[in-house]
């Protein structure tokens, strides 16, 4: 214990209470009727001097700032969130002493993680980036807030993986480079930590069914077909019992995202990240089965008309007529998913999938620039044309994760470039081929993605959902040209007017009008 001498207790009983200085802390001294206590004096809420604040019922202390309460003798937040650090005080010869001895960094790591689920469950994301602030302040892992969170939400995601999630390797990857400060850090963190708050904020449990199966892939494949949740996760569990890590089912997690044109490319997208953030965090356990349940809960688009020639092309995939349109992207522009599809299946008879990758990813770069803004903004479009910009980006990301599931299973290319034509003729018609995009050119590619992810950590937007978009395209454009070079021109300036657009963040009028008419249909 490391007790120093900081008053006369004199001094203190004329005035009541009084701030003193030891170790460079302000603590705050009070002689009440229950006794004498000491506490940091300031406020753990925002700061705010608690010496300020007022004392009632002989030991609670509120702050004026936002009327948090503190009871200082049992230690409980009585309103508010965050405990109040307490400093043991005893009278020696008149005079006050206090134990400044830092608290256990065992304990107050425990008493962090105990209190990450009020902060989670209140979606209180400013306690949520203080308590993560506070592991690296006493050395503990501040990942171990992520992967308390990952624990907390596993059974208040509905309907399994969100992009919190798939996200989440990504802020990671800033998290963990060099180049990056520790505010920065702690600004990545907390885009994780308040993005799964915010998804899980209904507050209602899903539980999972308990069980483990042998591994076995064709069985694991066969339930997520038929949406048998408790099947497809017991065989997860069993795969990890037997000692398989979280990569080595990547091949099969990947085949059942490709099984069908699924959840506009995010089944795909969620098995990549996914494991990724399993080789970062560990709980592959619990990552792995909100995946199962995503990938059963995924829309099947390929059953909807427009997509339904899918399953035909794939299994007739390299069979049919060579297509005679050029290999080049504008052979895509304006087609509709049939004729997309088409297209890609002629395409895949004549030419190998690595020759018509980047001409698909180059498709899907060019409409990312040329998305007609007006679609975006209107207020008297059907629902079926409620498009913003985020489903524009889906074709970048679905490419980035398709390779890697492609260079785990060559055999995927046929479903990866079929999504991607899927991609093409969904997004066609809303698109301005007219537009001028030279204001959104760039001049050094090199320089403009990391100066574009440094920006990302003070990105300003308001929804976790755009800010988390902005991230995972840009972070998939930088790996695309980096392995396509050259191949997709349309690249950099798509993302930089993507990165940089102003968005509409709610469609009042539009919700308003469609829901009415749908209504009146009734």
């Amino acid at each position: 214990m490391a007790w120093v001498d900081v008053l006369p207790f004199d001094a203190l009983a004329q005035i009541g209470k009084t701030v003193v200085r030891a170790e460079g802390r302000q603590i705050l001294l009070l002689q009440t009727e229950r006794g004498l206590y000491a506490c940091a004096n300031r406020c753990p809420h925002e700061g705010y001097p608690l010496s300020e604040g007022v004392l009632t019922d002989g030991c609670v202390l509120t702050c004026n700032w936002h009327n948090w309460k503190f009871n200082l003798h049992s230690g409980e937040t009585l309103v508010g969130g965050d405990a109040l650090p307490r400093y043991p005080v005893r009278l020696q010869d008149g005079r006050i002493w206090l134990d400044i001895t830092p608290p256990d960094p065992a304990l107050r790591r425990q008493q962090v993680l105990s209190g990450l689920p009020r902060a989670l469950r209140d979606n209180d994301v400013q306690r949520l980036v203080r308590e993560a602030a506070r592991l690296a302040s006493i050395g503990a892992d501040p990942l171990d807030a992520v992967r308390a969170a990952v624990a907390w939400c596993a059974e208040r995601l509905e309907f399994g993986t969100t992009h919190a999630l798939a996200g989440a390797p990504d802020w990671l990857a800033l998290f963990d480079s060099p180049a990056t400060g520790p505010d920065e850090k702690l600004a990545a963190l907390g885009e994780i930590l308040g993005h799964i708050a915010d998804d899980a904020r209904n507050g209602r449990q899903f539980p999972f069914a308990a069980g483990s199966a042998p591994w076995n892939e064709a069985e694991f494949l066969a339930a997520i077909e038929r949406e048998d949740e408790a099947a497809a996760v017991a065989r997860l569990r069993g795969a990890l019992a037997a000692g398989l890590e979280a990569d080595d089912l990547l091949p099969a997690l990947c085949t059942a995202a490709l099984a069908h044109y699924a959840d506009f490319g995010h089944s795909l997208i969620y098995a990549v990240k996914t494991v990724a953030l399993a080789r970062r965090l560990g709980v592959a356990e619990t990552l792995l089965a909100m995946l199962a349940r995503s990938l059963i809960y995924a829309t099947r688009e390929d059953l909807l008309p427009e997509f339904r020639d899918y399953a035909g092309h794939l299994a007739a995939w390299g069979k049919g007529e060579k297509s005679a349109l050029p290999l080049a992207a504008g052979a895509l522009r304006g087609k509709a998913p049939k004729a997309a599809m088409a297209i890609v299946a002629g395409w895949g008879a004549a030419h190998p999938p690595e020759a018509i990758f980047p001409i698909l990813v180059e498709a899907a770069a060019w409409t990312l620039l040329h998305v007609d803004h007006r679609v975006l903004t209107q207020t008297d479009g059907l629902i079926a044309d409620n498009v913003g910009w985020l489903d524009f980006t889906h074709a970048l990301t679905f490419a980035e994760a398709s390779s890697v599931a492609v260079h785990l299973r060559p055999g995927l290319w046929p479903a990866v470039l079929l999504q991607l034509a899927c991609f093409s003729g969904r997004n066609a018609g809303y698109v301005d081929a007219t537009m001028d995009t030279d204001d959104f050119a760039v001049a050094n590619p090199v320089q403009f993605f990391p100066a574009q992810t440094e920006k990302l950590l003070d990105h300003g937007r308001d929804r976790f959902i755009i800010s988390v978009h902005l991230l995972k395209t840009l972070r998939a454009g930088a790996a695309l040209h980096a392995s396509l070079p050259g191949q997709v021109p349309s690249l950099p300036a798509a993302l930089n007017r993507f990165l940089n657009a102003r968005m509409k963040g709610r469609h009042v009028l539009r919700t308003a009008r469609q829901m009415r008419a749908l209504v009146e249909q009734e």
